[in-house]
């Protein structure tokens, strides 16, 4: 048995109806690397099953204590099926993306069963009418809970059902996995009086360690490292209200070439920022449209993963979260990139002030009671919609992919796209994906909020070519282009000498009309210089924009 942390066992304790605690994505196969070009659905099943021992999530199932009183376990599943966890479906016609998009939707919004693995993999077939992928494709739409990975984490149980070969055999050894007796509620209940006894120690140990922090955080704050400013907190928005049980998912896909050129536009810009960037023009465009935008800038919540080497392939969570405003009040998109780019630093300088790892370590001594009554609380009175919740907007994950293309089943993986939980308060969520060399930006929304998520995904793919064109035209022209403008002038000295031959002609009987005229020749032939040198230039500039 091993008990769930603090942050884990708030993903728990928030779970209900409307608000299923899972993540998950949508993953898109292409079965031509296959033997014979084709895969089963049973061919699925072996090749899961052959590797489970590479994952320590997939055969572990939660185990509360009686009353919330304590956070909940881990235990081994003694009654593991992993037929249950698989699933197979096909789309109904026309099979196109919007219809993918449909089912995933409808497969995401249904809570897993915490009586077993929190974990559901559906097979969707009849993919033929999904634009820009070959016919025979297949996709997994995936749900894991999240008290058991974060995005890290995620990625190694993605390594345990992939290969980097599509021939790679399974793993050597046997597998040693070993099922264990589900505890009974007086064991739990006596662990939990342990646990109450020994977490005022916890406390005051996580105090202890918090302390440097906090007084480096002041001293920081004193220094002006960074500063503390109302644009931390955001306005409301109809996203942040009281969710309904129904939901909305897409994304756009679009080359990461582009994103890394764009990053260049802003110095000292990251990827990150441009991303940030992208996703504020996109809900900039989306509020504008229905006359919603507020006048100060939105925010995102913008998680950063603590998690050392050593607890690679362990359970849970370990990220701290960093604000973000996203620089909705901005229309141009370059100016944008440069203040989101300055607010990130700033927010990254206090996080490091306080110290990530320390805020992660302080939600482990939250008693866990309080924890789920808080939780219970704040959905049964829809303090969502009395203005109590969130200080951001929105939550924008970024989760890097793999950089060269991985297999399940000998099939090889073509595209992904994130999908990620909602909670009251927080109607819209986006999850950003890198894999070789394409980026996806994907959006989980409440449907009540966001009944049209096409409009919205058309709002990402023109925040983003709006950037994109923008950062091209903002690029220096080079500097061998400079000369050309200079070239011309060289001729215009040519009416200088003909303005120190002019006074030679002076005539004794009419000395002054000849003074107006060389006044007269000089000034002509300033204006002349003017004008070509004027005209080079112009010249010169067309030049360097072609």
């Amino acid at each position: 048995m091993q008990q769930l942390q603090g942050m884990d066992a708030s993903f728990v304790a928030l779970e209900t109806r409307n608000s299923p605690m899972h993540i998950g994505s949508i993953l898109i196969y292409n079965p031509e690397t296959a033997p014979g070009g084709f895969v089963r659905f049973k061919d699925i099943l072996s090749f899961i099953e052959s590797r489970l021992q590479l994952s320590t999530t997939m055969r572990q199932r939660l185990v509360r204590v009686p009353f919330d009183l304590d956070y909940p376990y881990w235990i081994e599943d003694p009654d593991f099926d992993l037929e249950y966890h698989v699933r197979h479906v096909a789309l109904p016609e026309p099979g196109d993306w919007r219809q993918l998009c449909i089912q995933a939707a409808r497969i995401f919004a249904r809570p897993l069963d915490l009586d077993r693995p929190p974990w559901e993999f559906t097979v969707v077939e009849g993919l033929d009418n999904v634009e820009g992928i070959p016919k025979g494709c297949y996709a997994y739409i995936t749900k894991v809970h999240h008290a058991a990975i974060d995005g890290m984490s995620g990625i190694d149980l993605m390594e345990a059902t992939h290969t980097l070969r599509p021939d790679e055999p399974p793993p050597p050894g046997p597998d040693e996995w070993k099922p264990e007796k589900l505890p009974n509620p007086v064991e739990l209940l006596g662990r939990s009086y342990m646990s109450a006894i020994t977490n005022p120690l916890k406390q005051l140990e996580v105090a202890a360690k918090a302390a440097p922090g906090l007084a480096k955080a002041l001293k920081g704050l004193a220094a002006k490292e960074f500063d503390v400013s109302t644009e931390m907190i955001a306005p409301k928005t109809r996203f942040n209200r009281k969710i309904s049980p129904h939901r909305v998912v897409e994304g756009v896909s679009v080359p990461l070439a582009d994103i890394k050129a764009i990053r260049t536009a802003s110095e000292g810009a990251k990827v990150n920022d441009v991303f940030l960037t992208i996703i504020g023009g996109a809900m900039r465009r989306y509020l504008e449209d229905k006359g919603e935008l507020p006048k100060k800038t939105l925010t995102a919540m913008a998680p950063i993963s603590v998690r050392a080497k050593d607890e690679k392939n362990s359970m849970g969570n370990q990220v701290a979260a960093m604000i973000a405003p996203l620089g909705t009040h901005i229309a141009d998109p370059i100016e944008r990139l440069d203040w989101v780019h300055g607010r990130t630093t700033n927010s990254k300088a206090m996080t490091d002030a306080l110290g990530a790892r320390n805020m992660t370590e302080m939600s482990k001594a939250s008693p866990a009671l309080f924890m789920a009554l808080g939780a219970q609380l704040y959905s049964r009175l829809s303090l969502a919609n009395r203005g109590v919740g969130p200080v951001f907007t929105t939550v924008v994950t970024n989760v890097p992919g793999p950089p060269v293309p991985i297999y399940s089943a000998g099939a090889r993986l073509e595209s992904m796209m994130g999908l990620i939980c909602l909670t009251d308060g927080m109607g819209l969520a986006h999850v950003v994906q890198s894999y070789t060399d394409e980026a996806t930006i994907a959006f989980t929304a409440d449907r009540e909020m966001m009944p049209d998520p096409e409009f919205y995904r058309d709002c990402i793919q023109k925040s983003f070519e709006e950037l994109r064109d923008a950062a091209k035209s903002a690029e220096k022209p080079a500097p061998a282009t400079k000369k050309k403008p200079q070239a011309p002038k060289k001729g215009a000295t040519k009416p200088a000498a003909k303005k120190q031959a002019t006074p030679k002609k002076k005539t004794p009987a009419k000395p002054a009309p000849k003074k107006k005229a060389a006044g007269g020749t000089k000034k002509v032939a300033s204006r002349t210089k003017t004008a070509k040198g004027k005209t080079a230039a112009r010249q010169g500039k067309g030049t360097t924009k072609t």
